[in-house]
């Protein structure tokens, strides 16, 4: 179990060592409690829930049930039954329940109700016996007064009778009508000076109306989510007290089906806490960095884990509709960074490889020199600048404590890199090395954790020579030197959006300021297929993190959630460009650690919101809810792809497919192909995100279309993408395809075994005993 950490990193192009000085890097919270260790099970009493062992009064048994008694069970106490039929029956108020028991090789099927209506059958099996498992859980209930009943079937998996069933305890949700029933308000009814520029049109018609549906759980908190197939998105948490088990613990990762929303735990080994990640070019995915899990500061769970902050996670393609072989591998004696990674990002350059950005050497809250990690280094590891696979530095990183974490970054189409953090901005060259500083971002305003805006590099097009412009939104004004007692939950967010055209002419313009209808800091941007823009999530004020500032709600840094995403049309004329009609207002606040990204399917999917230690269910807590966010052309007709296009799509290639276009368009229907990256996106940072319309033609038979790919790997790097028809502004469901050759990134086996040899494994673990790491 990780207690502290007493060592100085220092990083330059030649040489990783490890000193012993103790740093004083601390600057983030402790929690009540949180010095005396304990087991990491599922059985957990989340604040705003109560707990309910196996002999409260509000439990009633029918059939023949045993009650056993062991320092092991919750309150020393469990019913048990193996005959058929026999129930247990639960009454409570909230808006959430979790049954807790054993399981093991003699435990059986139990069919659970709620309000009468059978939910589940829960298999209690295992191989191996376990305690104080979560075995059901049900977070969406409305408020009020409910029933559950379990009823045992007195079966097991291998249709063997007298199969065991088991009630250690329920855990109730409380809620309230307000956080689980009613529609919220926006934040609206704050000062005009927090709620930007408001475009309050008349009542949209149905044709332009959006829609927005709750469904599904994601059953570990959405603190990352990336779409991985057509069926499928991973979603990483960090180490909490997650509903989904695996091994007999909490999961800090899952597989979401887009389809029939059920999940698949992913088996983690390290922390990932804040950690970054990105697609290869040859569609495997890393997930970068994290944290350890420091019982004085950050948990009080015994897990055993492994130190996140050097970790390097794969997951390798996996296309399969059930994702029954689809796992995340760790190896950290070989697979590690050079450098210990917090809150870093992570983009995928030309060659197929990681460039790996920033982030801090340990955790803590707002970003200091003493634990500033400002270089680059790339994954796999390269001899680049004389580093032999080692960190580059980037004094752009120096330069822009102390709000510079989880930098905004973007491969341009000349192969440089633009990178923005704090009120900075600038072009690399990571070829040569070489840094291009930008005009300066207006108005005081900072975009980078923890007042965290925005950004995305806007779509590309032919029209004008892939032209790069960037846009970066929202963020705050706060002064990233004041410590956290001097900062308020209550301070105003930023409506500003500034966008720049990265050409000469364009960087001697300067940034063009804009504002959206409302203030927030971390909102998601995402890129539809039409090229606009949906800004949803956030706050109106405060900043990121939690257990920092002054007038905090339960934990968060932050307050008055934005409910309404507003719609940005980037080739609209200037001041006309923001819209809310037609769109719907959710009843969800997502506030830190929430995610939101395009489907497959065209429409939105936002989840998460957790500014918490561990899983809450006080204001603000944790979600597991999932929305989706239908665009309007996802009703009626839509373009559809009839053959499928090859597997691998090479630069300078074209190739013939077959659409149906279907919206009855007589003469010269507006014809576009959207080559999308749908992106890693966590902390309001959705790097890779890239939209790229396609040179495409639409022969005499009006259906068959010759699609020429990306003239090069700068315009769309090496990796998977999403091809979706857009037919007069209507968009079809994407296609999935491989943009190159497929092959993955050249490994240079030299800088690898150098890397190692200059390098330790999972170093924190090693310095143990300080005081040091982790919090938000």
């Amino acid at each position: 179990m990780a207690r502290g950490f007493s060592c100085a990193f220092s990083f330059a192009l030649n040489i990783l060592a490890v000193a012993g000085a103790k740093e004083p890097a601390w600057n983030g919270h402790t929690t009540h409690g949180s010095t005396t260790p304990s087991a990491f099970t599922p059985y957990y009493v989340a604040p705003g829930t109560k707990s309910y062992d196996s002999s409260s009064p509000f439990v009633h048994y029918s059939g023949k049930w045993k009650e056993s008694f062991s320092p092991g069970y919750v309150h020393n106490t469990i019913r048990s039954t193996s005959h058929p039929d026999a129930t247990a029956t639960f009454s409570f108020i909230g808006t959430g329940v979790e049954w807790f028991g054993n399981m093991g090789d003699r435990h059986g099927l139990a069919d659970v109700y709620v309000d009468g209506k059978k939910l589940q059958t829960v298999d209690n099996y295992s191989a191996t016996p376990l305690k104080q498992q979560r075995l059901f859980w049900k977070y969406d209930l409305p408020f009020g007064k409910h029933h559950m009943k379990v009823v045992n079937t007195g079966t097991r998996r291998d249709s063997k009778n007298k199969g065991l069933l088991d009630v250690d305890a329920f855990v109730v949700t409380y809620g309230t009508k307000t956080n689980r029933g009613q529609l919220a308000s926006s934040n609206s009814s704050l000062p005009a000076n927090m709620r930007g520029a408001m475009n309050l049109a008349e009542s949209p018609s149905m044709v332009d109306t959006w829609t927005l549906e709750q469904k599904g759980s994601t059953g570990v908190h959405a603190m990352q989510l990336s779409i991985i197939s057509p069926s499928h998105a991973i979603i990483v948490d960090k180490v909490e007290h997650n509903p989904l088990t695996i091994d007999g613990h909490p999961a800090w990762a899952a597989l979401y089906n887009l389809n029939t929303h059920a999940l698949k735990p992913l088996n983690v080994k390290s922390n990932s806490f804040c950690a970054g990640g990105t697609f290869l070019g040859n569609g495997t995915l890393i997930n970068v960095g994290g944290n350890p899990v420091v019982e004085d500061h950050t948990a009080a769970a015994d897990f055993g884990d492994v130190d996140g902050l050097q970790g390097v996670r794969i997951f390798e393609p996996c296309e399969s509709d059930d994702a029954s072989d689809c796992d995340i591998y760790e190896n950290h004696s070989r697979i590690r960074m050079a450098s210990p990674r917090w809150y870093n990002t992570v983009m995928r350059l030309q060659d197929g490889s990681a460039m790996i950005i920033g982030g801090s050497k340990k955790g803590g809250w707002i970003n200091n020199a003493t634990v500033n990690n400002p270089t680059v280094e790339y994954w796999p590891p390269k001899d680049i600048h004389g580093s032999n696979g080692l960190p580059v530095h980037l004094k752009f990183l120096e330069d822009t404590l102390n709000s510079n974490l989880f930098p905004i970054a973007f491969l341009l189409p000349d192969g440089k890199v633009f990178m923005a953090a704090n009120q900075d901005a600038m072009i690399y060259d990571w070829e040569n090395n070489k840094e291009r500083r930008l005009p300066q971002i207006p108005n005081g305003v900072r975009v980078t954790y923890p007042m965290a805006g925005t950004g995305l590099l806007l779509p590309l097009s032919p029209d004008n020579g892939y032209t790069p412009e960037v846009l970066l939104c929202g963020g705050s004004t706060v002064d990233d030197t004041k410590p956290g007692y001097e900062i308020s939950s209550q301070d105003p967010a930023s409506a500003q959006c500034v966008r720049m055209v990265l050409n000469d002419s364009g960087i001697s313009a300067g940034w063009q300021v804009e504002q959206m209808p409302e203030a927030r800091t971390m909102p998601d941007s995402v890129l539809l297929p039409t090229g606009e823009i949906l800004i949803v999530n956030g706050a109106g004020t405060g900043i990121s993190g939690y257990g920092n500032v002054l007038h905090q709600v339960g934990a968060s840094n932050a307050d008055n959630p934005v409910f309404t995403p507003a719609l940005y049309n980037p080739s609209a004329p200037s001041g006309q460009r923001f819209s809310s009609r037609g769109l719907p207002t959710s009843n969800i606040p997502r506030l830190y650690h929430s995610v939101a990204t395009l489907t497959p399917d065209g429409d939105v999917m936002i989840a998460g919101s957790n500014p918490n230690l561990d899983r809450s269910e006080v204001k603000y807590g944790t979600e597991y809810r999932v929305e989706w966010f239908r665009p309007p052309y996802m009703r009626g007709e839509r373009p559809e792809w009839v053959s499928k296009a090859p597997r691998l799509f090479d630069y300078g290639r074209s190739m013939q497919v077959e659409a149906k276009l279907q919206l009855g368009a007589v003469h010269g229907p507006d014809v576009k192909v959207a080559l999308m990256d749908l992106g890693f996106v966590t902390h309001a940072v959705h790097a890779n995100s890239r939209l790229v319309y396609l040179v495409t033609s639409l022969a005499d038979d009006g259906k068959t279309l010759t699609i020429s790919a990306p003239p090069n790997a700068n315009i769309y790097p090496p990796g998977p993408g999403w091809l979706y028809l857009v037919v007069d502004g209507v968009s079809s469901k994407g296609m999935r395809i491989l943009i190159g050759d497929g092959k993955g990134p050249k490994v240079d086996d030299a800088a690898w075994e150098n890397m190692l040899s200059k390098t330790a494994v999972d170093q924190y673990e090693k310095e143990k005993g300080g005081k040091g790491d982790g919090s938000e």
